[in-house]
Parts: structure tokens; C-alpha cells; sequence
């Protein structure tokens, strides 16, 4: 037993260190109640108050009309964009049952959308998973998580819960499904006053999670593989309290990968003698809480928080619409006296915690990154199409272009872009194509790579780019913009033992955020003589500024912002060894970034900047 406890400590220290610690915030709520709908047996109250500081949380508050003091229910949303209204049958049961039942709109969702445009009537995000993962890299940017502001509000939750006069505070509970039951774990984990949980329709080891439903990214804790863990860990925290987890069987995330996380949680809670304080059930269906496992929620609530006393049986109740449980006047947070948005609280996280570090600190986490090549990558060409290895098992294709010349010749190694579709408001960026073509009739050698990706995790959400990807390689302690920057020394490799070559005399070119990767590389290898850098996001921090982002976790360094600038990188490569044009915002919008930046004209085009790079 004392070894379990000294292991659950490590544990939960991990944890706290994976999220970069919880708010330590704790001033008034500033509650109200803005309206009521009286339900027969039960009010429906709807709640108002601060999270953190012009924070804002919304919510309904179901509670019985008998007067007393009753056990609480706190029940997150899932990702429904609405949010709340999603549990309010739930919610009207446990209040018929003399519960009093909290839902609440978490980040992103319902009266709390982020990116809620009002001439659109809509989030330009694209919706709550989208808002959930801009700020995932953002918050991992400064070696934090996103889910530490999920994590507060629930705790806040409770706090208000336990303000109110009609609730026991000694009796509290959590409950709930998809994105609410990755919530409902961390509630219960951070939370002590919380007394019972159930999670449904998302706990699954990272054995199946990992290579299948990969969850956002306060679903899935930075570096969690990396660090030897898994969900079991998370049930393990709290034990003995009782727990109860749930699955469907129709549902993607499976009952095959949630048994093990019961199996291992079982066994822990056994330890404990308390092998009946936690229970697996599986329901019928696809993703969700059917009946069946809505009476299975009842019956473990009115069991560890209600004496037993109590029918679990699953009610028919009035529904109401969207519109009816509303909160705000307006439906959005966002115009609340003094309402901040969280990408506003990170940004003040990100200025609170920077700490700024040396270039000989830049260049020796970039090493540690696994940047740097061992001049080996050894090509298989074919026509113009080649492939080399990275490193073992991993393969990268590209073309080489040589020009009508002999001898060896300068050459550059270009990023390649393709001309793909992109989101509303944001500018289409051409292919690579026409920039290789005016290198090549400039007498460069082009070596034009497509650096590895996992193309079937690319699911198209406006502004995120391959966040999947991204996120894999940090559950498993790797970096996929580092992994990239390996990639374009390992073409540095091959073309450096190339016959047509000049070894001393290689250039790169990249576009957008891919640029970051060049930068990297450019960093740790004095090999590249000069890069062009394209439309590149010229700055880190002003990705804190601004309420959107597009494709931000295709720089995501954990920490790197906290230590370093764009400008690091320029100063560790040497300003002379730069040309960098139309320098943009996180928005791919060209931005008057200052002085050391060439702007292109109205309809200029590329070739008059060619001649300048290869100058």
C-alpha cells in the first residue's frame, strides 16, 4: 500500500506538471441567476458567473421545488456545439430523484463559442473541436495544456454548487459523456470534494486511442505516452472514491478499448478494498447515454450519494429547446460586461511565464529535438522522382530538377506546397511549382521534398492543419516540426553528395508556417548557406494576440514560446543568411513586420525575387 501511494503522488505531480498547473484564481463568482422555467416538480434555473476574471460560465441549474438540502450532480456537456440543453434530460431526472443537477457549456460551446461571428450567425472556427484545438496549441506552445481551463471550470462549478444553500456540499458528484466524460475524469481527479463519478462513451486505453479516435486536445494531456501513462492512471488517482465507467456498443470509442482501463482500475482499486466502489457497464447503441445507461448513472449516484434511497428508473421529461435555456441575452458570452475570450487569458499566461534563454540554449534544445542529420540519407532515384531515408523506416519522396548545365552547381532544397482548398477568410497559397521552375532557370539544382505527414489523420478542419499528427508524436514524447526540420537536412544530405552539386553552396526555400521548419533546420547546419523564407508567420507571441490561428500546430514546440522568438532563430542563423518576404500574421495575412523584410508589389509576382535570393 505505501508503494501505491508513493506511486499515485508521482502520478498526480505528472499530471499537474503535464498541464502547467491549474489557475490559481479564487475570487467571487459573481453569480446570478438571469431566469427560471418552472418544470412541475423542479425549477430550472439559469446561472451565470466567472470562471476567472471576465471568464464567463453559463449554465443550467435544475434543482427539486421541496425545500432542503440535496446531494449535486455536476454534468459537462460533451461536444455538441449547443452544449448545455445536450443533458437536460439527465438533469430533470436527477432533479426528480432530489438531485440538484449542474450543466454547463464548456469552452467553445453553446453560450461560450469563441470565434462566434455575428455577420456570419456562427463560430468561424468551424465549431467546438476546432476551438478546443487552436487553443491546444497555444497552450502547448507555453508548455501548458488547454485542459487546465476545462479542469477550472469544473472546479468552479463546484464552488458555486457548494455556495448554494439548497446543496450538501459533502455530497457531490460528476457525470458525463464524450468530451463531458474526459471532463468528468479530471473533475474528479482535481477535485476532491467531488465524492462519485461516471464517465461515459470516451475512456479508453491509448492503446486503442492512440491509432484510432484520437481525442482534441484537452482530451489527451501533452507527453501522456511519453510519460509512461495511460487513462487507468487517471481512476487510480482517487481511489477509493466510486467510480462508475460506461461504453456503448456501437460506439467508436469501444468497449473493447475501455475494459482494459477498467481491468487495470479494478485491480488498484482492489488494493484499497474496495473492489465494489467501481463498476463497468455497457449499453446498447452508438455514441451516447442511452437509457439503459442514464438509469445505470441513477442508480450509481443514489447509491454513494443518496443512501440508496431512491428510484433509478429513467423518466420521460419535458424538453426544451436551445432558445428556452438560454442564459445571456444575446447567446454569447461575448457580450457580457467585461467578458475576455480564453485565447486573452493565454496570452496573459504566455507573457506571465516567458523566460527568455540564451542562443546557446536555442541551438542545444533544438539538438535534444533531433534536428540535426548524420549525413548519411542515401537516395533511390527514379527519373525526377527520389527517396531517400530520414532516419530507419522513415521514407520521404521528392523531385530533382537539374538544369540544363554542367558541372556542379549551387542548388536549394524547397518545401513543397500543394494548391489545396482552404478555409473561409484565408488566403489560398499557390503550389510550389512556378518557385522551383524560376530556381531551375536561374542554373540551381532544386530538390523540391514533401517532409513526412500522415496524410489519412488530415480531416480538413478549417485552420488546424495535420493537428492529429502533431498531437501523436507529443503523446509519445517526439516533436513533428522538428521531425520535419531532420527531414530537410536529410535532403541536405542527399544533395550535398550529389555529383551536380555544389556541397558549399545550398539554399532552402519554404512557404507559410513550413518556413519554421527550414528555420530549424537553417539553425543547427551551417550547410545551408541561405533560406528564403515566404508568407512566414514572422512572430510567436503575436500567435497570442489575435482570436484565431491557422495551422499553429504545425510550429508547436511544447515551451518553445515561453523561451525563445522568431527572432532567436533569426540570430542563431545569422540575418545575412535570411531573405525573408512578405512576412504574415497567423492569418496568413502579409503584415508591415518592420525593417529586414522585402514586401512584393500589387501583382509583382515571384521571378524578380528569385533573382534577388539567388544573388
Amino acid at each position: 500500500m505505501a508503494d501505491a501511494e508513493r506511486r499515485r503522488g508521482r502520478v498526480h505531480r505528472t499530471l499537474l506538471e503535464s498541464l502547467g498547473g491549474l489557475p490559481a484564481y479564487s475570487g467571487p463568482l459573481e453569480a446570478r441567476i438571469t431566469g427560471q422555467i418552472q418544470a412541475g416538480a423542479y425549477t430550472i434555473e439559469k446561472v451565470i458567473f466567472e470562471s476567472l476574471p471576465g471568464l464567463y460560465v453559463t449554465g443550467n441549474l435544475y434543482r427539486p421545488n421541496a425545500p432542503g438540502r440535496y446531494p449535486a450532480i455536476l454534468i459537462p456537456a460533451g461536444h455538441t456545439q449547443e452544449g448545455k440543453p445536450e443533458n437536460q434530460a439527465l438533469a430533470a431526472n436527477f432533479a426528480r430523484k432530489g438531485f440538484v443537477a449542474f450543466t454547463y457549456d464548456p469552452i467553445g460551446q453553446g453560450e461560450r463559442e469563441q470565434t462566434y461571428l455575428p455577420q456570419l450567425g456562427r463560430a468561424l472556427s468551424g465549431g467546438a473541436g476546432n476551438e478546443h484545438l487552436e487553443l491546444g496549441a497555444r497552450s502547448m506552445l507555453i508548455g501548458q495544456s488547454a485542459a487546465r481551463y476545462f479542469i477550472f471550470d469544473a472546479r468552479r462549478s463546484v464552488d458555486y454548487l457548494i455556495s448554494r444553500d439548497d446543496v450538501d456540499a459533502g455530497r457531490i458528484g460528476v457525470a458525463g459523456c464524450s468530451g463531458g466524460g474526459a471532463i468528468s475524469a479530471y473533475a474528479a481527479v482535481f477535485d476532491t470534494r467531488i465524492k462519485a463519478a461516471a464517465s461515459a462513451c470516451f475512456i479508453n486505453t491509448f492503446r486503442t486511442l492512440f491509432t484510432g479516435p484520437t481525442a482534441d486536445s484537452e482530451m489527451s494531456l501533452p507527453s501522456l505516452l511519453a510519460n509512461g501513462l495511460d487513462w487507468a492512471d487517471f481512476f487510480e488517482q482517487r481511489a477509493p472514491m466510486p467510480w462508475l465507467l460506461l461504453a456503448t456498443t456501437e460506439d467508436y470509442f469501444t468497449p473493447a478499448g475501455a475494459r482494459p482501463v477498467y481491468e487495470e482500475a479494478r485491480r488498484w482499486y482492489a488494493l484499497y478494498g474496495a473492489g465494489d466502489k467501481i463498476r463497468f457497464a455497457v449499453g446498447k447503441g452508438p455514441h451516447g447515454t442511452p437509457a439503459e445507461s442514464r438509469e445505470e448513472i441513477y442508480s450509481w449516484m443514489i447509491r454513494w450519494l443518496k443512501d440508496g434511497r431512491g428510484d433509478p428508473k429513467d423518466e420521460a421529461v419535458k424538453l426544451y429547446t436551445n432558445r428556452e435555456l438560454q442564459v445571456t441575452a444575446s447567446g454569447n458570452v461575448e457580450n457580457e460586461p467585461y467578458s475576455r475570450k480564453v485565447y486573452q487569458v493565454i496570452a496573459d499566461e504566455f507573457r506571465a511565464r516567458q523566460s527568455p534563454r540564451p542562443l546557446s540554449g536555442l541551438l542545444e534544445e533544438l539538438r535534444r529535438l533531433g534536428i540535426p542529420s548524420a549525413g548519411t540519407a542515401a537516395p533511390t532515384i527514379t527519373v525526377d522522382s527520389l527517396r531517400f531515408e530520414s532516419e530507419p523506416g522513415i521514407f520521404i519522396n521528392g523531385r530533382l530538377y537539374l538544369p540544363p548545365v554542367s558541372g556542379r552547381r549551387p542548388a536549394v532544397v524547397v518545401v513543397e506546397e500543394k494548391r489545396l482548398p482552404v478555409p473561409l477568410y484565408v488566403q489560398r497559397s499557390q503550389s510550389t511549382a512556378a518557385i522551383v521552375q524560376a530556381l531551375v532557370k536561374r542554373g540551381r539544382v532544386v530538390l523540391e521534398l514533401d517532409p513526412r505527414d500522415s496524410p489519412a489523420a488530415l480531416d480538413g478542419r478549417p485552420f488546424l492543419g495535420n493537428w492529429l499528427t502533431n498531437e501523436r508524436a507529443d503523446l509519445v514524447g517526439r516533436n513533428l516540426a522538428a521531425m520535419r526540420a531532420h527531414d530537410i537536412l536529410a535532403a541536405v544530405d542527399v544533395l550535398s553528395a550529389r555529383p551536380e552539386v555544389d556541397a558549399h553552396s545550398i539554399g532552402g526555400y519554404a512557404r507559410g508556417v513550413k518556413g519554421f521548419w527550414l528555420m530549424l533546420a537553417a539553425a543547427v547546419d551551417s550547410r545551408i548557406k541561405k533560406i528564403w523564407l515566404d508568407r512566414t508567420p514572422w512572430s510567436l507571441a503575436a500567435a497570442f494576440d489575435a482570436p484565431l490561428t491557422n495551422q499553429l500546430f504545425e510550429v508547436m514546440i511544447p515551451g518553445f514560446a515561453r523561451h525563445w522568438e522568431m527572432e532567436d532563430l533569426v540570430k542563431a542563423i545569422g540575418p545575412e543568411r535570411i531573405y525573408w518576404t512578405d512576412p504574415t500574421n497567423w492569418m496568413n495575412r502579409v503584415v508591415d513586420a518592420g525593417p529586414g523584410y522585402r514586401y512584393r508589389y500589387v501583382g509583382e509576382g515571384d521571378e524578380l525575387c528569385a533573382d534577388e535570393f539567388v544573388r
